[in-house]
């Protein structure tokens, strides 16, 4: 996309943003002068109907405006509390994914193209959509096998998304990088990276073939776990644009009513939940990053199966270890073991003083030992860590933030469940099993094994290590004695990202102009 399309497309965001009272919404504190100034001016303009609504649904009228993308870019940033804030990361939890269907057609024909088959061969029966969402929508179906008609739900990739969401996302890296440039304050929230990651768990989510192999992996890490599954894939009918998978009958978990009547046990189904959940964070270092009420659905056997992987978070060994120690050190109020953890990680800057971060951490810890064990949340726990940390440097660590926002939710659904939900009697056998195999005397063996391994494999690559030496450091003497040169083609490139930057800088004025000249004739 060219700078102009880029700055055109930003310029329609922001005036739907002003005219649905979205910015007008928007906190001001920690914006530069000449910015809060801007907010109040713009804000003149927004519709006196979306002034009267609460901001959440202000933000859910203008996204819906501005198409599914950005139905997708907000999921995204829901999660990303520590990017948006608090409080708008709420208000983007409340977002809506039901969208208009798309023709039954349109899917028939991206099912041919992608799996080169046609519709007769692979299906008995194709149905109507029954859900669409902003990247695909689901059709029931029938496939025939040798023991009869098998009912399956098949997700179709809407037709056109990835070139629009293209398109939007050249918007969201502008302004990130408008963030930075304009807003110190938030480098340290790394918006740049936040959209290239928006980019990569969007494009994974739109190549329905990698949520099929997620789906086989968390199968796989599951099959002896109790009370807890997901649908099986049908390869044979998945491609890029199509998965087809088991169909779930069940009951799905935002009907408390519906699974009370089915007979089942609510506060076991709360329990295994968060226990799930924590078996897949700290045993697999892989989970469901998106395990709101609507994905997960209750079988007759009373087990949990969660649908709709498209989002999946990983942690590893050492953000494993992280959060085990953290937990732990907060049950045992070992605060400084706590602090101590986050500087070995390297998570908070070693400038800081350790007792000082410990003494922060005890401002959290301290008022939950004074609560009863049914009012004391580790979501929330581990939210107030976060915001203590912004105190201290520590930069965003998106896969920290992705794994305490699901918790969040999961926990939320559990206490849906049962009110009187006991987080840490629920979660103890989990991660007491686990701090005992990975904390205690195991962790040494496991420790001296991958150093082992990693030893192995530096001694494999000494020679390769050995001859780059070498050539580098011929190239350093041959720079020392003849200077530092740019090749033609290095020369023409900084000559070319010279003018491209000079090009940019002219649009963005006319842009700036165009914009500002529409305005006052929609005021004439």
């Amino acid at each position: 996309m060219s700078p102009f399309s880029a700055y055109f497309r930003l310029a329609r965001v922001g005036w739907i943003l002003v005219r649905e009272g979205v910015v007008s919404a928007l906190p001001s504190e920690g914006l530069p002068p000449m910015v809060a100034l801007g907010k109040r001016a713009v804000s003149a303009f927004a519709r006196k109907r979306a002034m009267r609504v609460h901001r959440a649904e202000r933000l859910s009228q203008a996204i819906e405006r501005l198409g599914p993308s950005y139905v997708k870019i907000g999921q995204f940033l829901a999660t990303r509390p520590d990017v948006v804030g608090a409080e708008l990361a709420q208000d983007l939890t409340g977002l809506q994914d039901r969208m208009a269907f798309f023709p039954t057609d349109a899917a028939k024909t991206a099912i041919r193209d992608s799996l080169g088959r046609t519709i007769d061969d692979l299906y008995a029966d194709f149905g109507e959509p029954i859900a669409a969402a902003s990247i695909a929508q689901v059709h029931p179906c029938m496939v025939a096998t040798g023991t009869g008609l098998t009912k399956v739900a098949v997700k179709v990739v809407r037709p056109g998304v990835r070139r629009r969401f293209a398109a939007d996302l050249q918007v969201m890296y502008l302004v990130s990088h408008l963030q930075e440039r304009l807003l110190p304050h938030m480098r340290r929230l790394r918006p740049v990276e936040v959209t290239r990651a928006l980019e990569q768990t969007t494009r994974l989510e739109m190549d329905l073939r990698l949520e099929a192999a997620a789906l086989s992996e968390l199968a796989e890490n599951t099959r002896n776990d109790p009370g807890f599954r997901v649908p099986v894939v049908d390869w044979e009918r998945t491609g890029r644009d199509v998965i087809t998978m088991e169909w779930i009958e069940g009951v799905k978990m935002s009907d408390v009513e519906g699974l009370r009547a089915a007979g089942h046990d609510l506060d076991r189904l709360a329990d295994s939940l968060i226990q799930s959940f924590l078996r897949h964070t700290l045993r697999d270092g892989f989970f469901h990053a998106d395990m709101h009420p609507g994905n997960l659905f209750v079988d007759p056997q009373g087990i949990i199966v969660a649908v709709d992987l498209g989002i999946s978070g990983r942690l590893g060994k050492k953000e494993r270890r992280f959060l085990a120690e953290i937990l732990y050190g907060f049950i045992t109020r070992d605060y400084m073991r706590v602090a101590e953890v986050h500087f070995e990680a390297g998570y908070v800057p070693g400038h800081h003083n350790v007792a000082s971060f410990a003494q922060a951490i005890r401002a959290i810890g301290e008022p939950i030992h004074g609560q009863s064990a049914e009012t004391i949340s580790i979501a929330r726990l581990l939210s107030l860590l976060f915001e203590v940390t912004e105190l201290f440097d520590m930069e965003t660590r998106p896969e920290l933030v992705m794994l305490q926002k699901t918790m969040v939710v999961v926990e939320g659904v559990s206490r849906m469940l049962n009110p009187q939900f006991n987080m840490w009697k629920a979660s103890e056998p989990v991660v007491g099993e686990w701090i005992r195999d990975n904390l205690g005397p195991k962790r040494l063996v496991g420790d001296m094994r991958d150093g082992l391994k990693a030893a192995l494999r530096v001694a494999e690559a000494l020679p390769d290590i050995a001859a780059k030496t070498e050539k580098f450091h011929g190239e350093v003497m041959h720079m020392s004695e003849h200077g530092l040169r740019f090749d033609a083609a290095t020369a023409e490139a900084i000559g070319k990202a010279e003018a491209r930057h000079a090009r940019s800088g002219r649009w963005a004025l006319w842009i700036i102009a165009a914009t500002l000249a529409y305005i006052a004739f929609r005021l004439s």
